[in-house]
């Protein structure tokens, strides 16, 4: 089939190419000159594993261009998958939507079907519909169907190419023929609905995401007061089929592109409609104070972070991705500089991205060992493999006070003893391991101080 994409970010562009995939003439269209130039390079403008290696192998079917009206003009499916960034009250802003509603129905001169792939609030396609109507230059037949994406930052092609089902949301027996035309090549389950329900799939299945994270990080910390350890609370949860294994991972909250902005759309949703999601809104205020929840360990050590040597490893919201979107980086790094800290950081993807932020205020390391030499304290945000897999042992060799604060429970506890370090993570006992030459490090924590006496 003949299929356009409006929009080259990470669902427009991992689409596109998992389509050319199994055998789809795919033209992905984008208002940004620089990054299509890039695509026409063989290149990928975001970081995701896979994908560029797709791009190169499925390059005769694929075309990048800023040239809307050819792209939509004959194309038999139109995907819209656009941003729709939240709002300052929490709504999503739908203009790329509808803006780019209007280039389509300026431009095609054919029947086709209208595809949308971002995320909207519930309603969105109706009006997607209205817009199309209302601007169609040509006598032709137009239908919209909803198709929202289920894909993860740093697993979006397998997301795609292996995803649990594929949800279409349609009024009329011919768009759904069309949609699975267009999906039958990936042997996927199908999930066949009205539209707007299919629109609620996507949030209450993200929400619910949110909200299992949320719990078992208020867990988690309870945990920390009673003494408990969260890693085996979890496997006794995961362990039972009604509950499973997955989102049970402690932490300081969930980001990204999808998390934070589908909770609160939907608890706009549902407000504008005289509703409470007390659900929805309890998770995102725990998700809110969970993220500075390492700062929160860290003053138990220091009163301030004035003059202090920091070490940051992980600046992106997981591993996998280049994305800094609501990363918890971004509200605990600008707290350490107004307090005066010295922040040296490490990321595998992520540092480019934070320059744009931070060019001057940060110094960026290629190393992890480099980040930690002679640190007062090190903050753990983004549990990248090479974080995992690091050798303890080289943060008591390494930093000034081998003060480790692990945000993600990077490291097994029984590891970390007799390693020369204090461990905080998340949920679980902290770990003493200072020896004497580390005593005039004025912790404030009890514990602490009578370990390092």
């Amino acid at each position: 089939m003949k299929i356009s994409i409006a929009g080259t970010g990470y669902v427009g562009l991992v689409t596109a190419v998992c389509l050319a995939e199994i055998g789809h003439n795919v033209t992905c269209v984008d208002i940004d000159e620089r990054k299509i130039r890039i695509l026409n390079e063989g290149r990928s403008p975001i970081y995701e594993p896979g994908l560029e290696e797709l791009m190169v192998k499925n390059k005769e079917r694929l075309t990048f261009t800023t040239d809307y009206k050819n792209a939509y003009k004959d194309a038999d499916v139109i995907f819209i998958a656009v941003g729709t960034p939240e709002k300052k009250d929490g709504s999503a802003n739908l203009q790329y939507v509808f803006g780019v509603t209007k280039q389509i129905a300026e431009s095609i001169q054919q029947d086709c079907v209208v595809v949308v792939k971002s995320t909207v609030p519930v309603g969105t396609n109706d009006k997607v519909e209205r817009v199309l109507r209302e601007n169609l230059k040509k006598d032709v037949h137009v239908e919209v169907a909803s198709n929202p994406e289920f894909l993860s930052q740093g697993t979006a092609v397998k997301d795609t190419l292996n995803a649990n089902r594929i949800v279409i949301g349609v009024e009329t027996k011919y768009a759904e023929e069309v949609l699975r035309k267009v999906y039958d090549g990936f042997g996927l389950p199908y999930v066949i609905t009205d539209r707007r329900s299919a629109e609620m799939i996507k949030y209450a299945s993200n929400d619910f995401l949110a909200l299992k994270i949320s719990y078992i990080n208020e867990i988690a910390n309870l945990c920390e007061i009673v003494g408990a350890n969260i890693e085996d609370v979890a496997k006794g949860m995961g362990m039972d089929p009604r509950i499973g294994d997955k989102f049970l991972k402690a932490g300081i909250g969930y980001g990204g592109s999808c998390f934070p902005k589908d909770t609160k759309a939907l608890n706009w949703l549902a407000n504008f409609n005289d509703y409470e999601l007390k659900t929805i809104k309890a998770a995102i205020e725990v998700n809110e104070n969970q993220k500075i929840k390492l700062i929160k360990k860290a003053r138990k050590y220091y009163d301030n972070f004035s003059g202090l040597n920091v070490a940051v490893l992980g600046l992106t919201f997981k591993p996998g991705t280049d994305d800094l979107r609501e990363a918890p980086s971004l509200q605990n790094i600008p707290i350490l500089l107004e307090d005066g800290a010295n922040i040296k950081a490490w990321d595998p993807a992520g540092i480019e991205n934070y320059k744009k932020i931070y060019p001057k205020e940060i110094k960026y390391c290629n190393t992890i060992e480099e980040t930690i030499k002679d640190a007062d304290i090190c903050f753990i945000f983004t549990e990248w493999p090479e974080v995992k897999n690091f050798d303890v042992s080289l943060f008591h060799k390494l930093m000034k006070y081998p003060l480790v604060i692990d945000g993600r429970n990077c490291y097994d506890l029984d590891k970390v003893k007799n390693n020369g370090i204090i461990y905080e993570s998340i949920g679980r006992n902290t770990i003493y391991g200072l020896d004497s030459e580390n005593s005039n490090l004025q912790y404030r924590d009890e514990a602490a101080t009578s370990i390092c006496k």
